[in-house]
């Protein structure tokens, strides 16, 4: 069966001349206008292993190229450029597929100047798995290292492959920072105006930098024996995190309290390490199979009715281990029974019936909104529990928030590489809030809360942010002096 005129005609536009873009105020680096996105093959052979080319071919060719994604998609809705829309990335990966173009460094370029919020996945008529597709695209532009430099190799080093693969590492960085912050050295810098003279990268990216408490999360932990004496119907396992454990430990903490209030046994077992989800999304994909292994170790898989997450973008990345691990002969089976576990802390609360909290309703209540986080809506298609706890706690009046399925622009490590696209984002976000007359606000990612919070404050706006959960854990606190939560602010 032949392809159809409207992409044959894709074709043409996007690979058949060189691109002219129009300049873009949020792109940080440089383009030339007559740059090609890919080179036509001539005597180059791709070498064994290329990501795209082993993908089942009817991933690659199941987009109908219908535009339905494109009003969805940030990057398109800014640029209004074809490459930078989900279908016209898809149509380049297609290509290289084919054998008709060839990776270059513009592909690499235009493959991560994709933000990953998978709003083309909920706006898809045809289902097209475009995670999985841009996943290998990253990985193979990575492979053939097209975007290679001195720094650019350095910094993925650093970060992806050294201070991220141990837990240990990760809690002594968070401690020398939990160390700056408490000697009061960041009240001292953003205050003197020290960073006027910093380079413009760090400038950008330090009102970013995340409180670290005092304690991480207690790894080990299992609920204590006088409380497993209570009727307890299910076992879970809680994974920590790594942004989670280093900067929003309480959450955790709150995650096993929610679970006990509602009648689980919960573990939190040594050994685990990061999901791997930074990995995957970021072209390092064999590096994001050894975490997948890893977590498969230290958790008891068959032991447990459930393995829940409370961050969003790892419990997208969590689910698919199966797929990752496929063909594996040691680990496969079990990473099926893994995928099979894997649940959304909000999504498995609803799922087993939660307690609504007690409390005295109140005839002011706290206005509170919700932003959704994109892997939680988009990637594990996940829209009501979160809704159903909100408007659960007597305290609050749930407000719908404008867009608030629209990406904030934190999006991974997105804050850090394309910061210009990130604060437009951010920017449209915080109007949004601003404009609900909310005094809180939820979320379900650490990037999220992080990237949110800091827009706030950045415009002076006085709104708490916090995690559906933690508002849950501080309801069912409250149920003991029947008392109204804790202030707000």
């Amino acid at each position: 069966m032949g392809e159809s005129p409207s992409l044959r005609s894709a074709g043409r536009s996007v690979f058949a001349i060189p691109e002219q873009r129009p300049k873009n105020p949020f792109r940080s680096e440089v383009h030339h206008p007559k740059r090609w996105i890919c080179r036509r093959l001539t005597d180059s052979v791709l070498p064994v292993g290329n990501y795209l080319k082993g993908l089942d071919y009817s991933i690659v060719q199941q987009c109908m190229h219908c535009g339905l994604c494109l009003p969805t998609c940030p990057t398109y809705d800014a640029t209004k450029r074809e490459s930078a829309s989900p279908r016209g990335r898809i149509a380049l990966m297609r290509a290289i597929a084919d054998d008709r173009l060839e990776v270059t460094r513009a592909f690499g370029e235009e493959m991560y100047f994709c933000l990953g919020c998978l709003a083309c996945m909920t706006a898809c008529p045809a289902g097209v798995d475009y995670a999985h597709l841009f996943e290998m695209a990253r990985a193979e532009v990575e492979r053939r290292r097209v975007l290679s430099s001195p720094k650019r190799n350095f910094v993925r080093w650093a970060l992806i492959r050294w201070l991220f693969a141990k837990r240990a590492r990760l809690r002594f960085f968070g401690r020398l920072l939990w160390l700056y912050q408490k000697l009061g050295l960041q009240t001292f810098v953003r205050r003197s105006g020290i960073l006027r003279f910093a380079p413009k990268p760090l400038r950008e990216l330090e009102p970013l930098t995340p409180t670290i408490l005092d304690r991480f999360t207690p790894m080990g932990y299992r609920t204590p024996a006088a409380a497993r004496d209570a009727p307890r119907t299910r076992r879970v396992g809680v994974l920590a995190g790594c942004v989670q454990d280093l900067v929003f430990a309480d959450v955790n903490c709150d995650t096993a309290f929610v679970l006990e209030q509602n009648g689980c046994e919960v573990t939190i077992p040594k050994g685990q390490e990061c999901c791997g989800s930074l990995h995957g999304h970021n072209g390092e994909w064999e590096l994001a199979k050894q975490f997948a292994r890893k977590n498969l170790d230290a958790f008891d898989v068959d032991a447990l009715d459930a393995i829940v997450i409370n961050a969003a973008g790892c419990g997208s990345h969590l689910r698919h281990y199966d797929r990752l691990l496929a063909g594996d002969p040691v680990y496969g089976e079990r990473a099926k029974t893994w995928s099979r576990k894997v649940r959304d802390i909000q999504e498995y609360l609803v799922e087993i019936g939660f307690r609504p909290p007690r409390g005295r309703k109140r005839e002011a209540k706290i206005r509170l909104a919700y932003h959704e986080a994109c892997h939680l809506v988009h990637g594990q298609k996940i829209t009501g529990p979160p809704r159903i706890i909100l408007q659960a706690l007597p305290a609050y009046e749930f407000l719908e928030l404008p867009e608030s399925s629209w990406c904030c622009g934190s999006a991974g490590v997105y804050n850090i590489t394309q910061p210009e696209m990130s604060a437009e984002l951010l920017r449209r976000k915080v109007a949004h809030i601003a404009s609900t007359g909310a005094s809180v606000l939820a979320t379900s990612n650490p990037g999220c809360l992080i990237q949110v919070a800091a827009g706030l404050r950045a415009h002076g706006i006085e709104v708490r942010v916090a995690h559906p959960v933690t508002l849950l854990a501080e309801a069912y606190r409250a149920e003991k002096n029947d008392s109204p939560n804790p202030p707000v602010i």
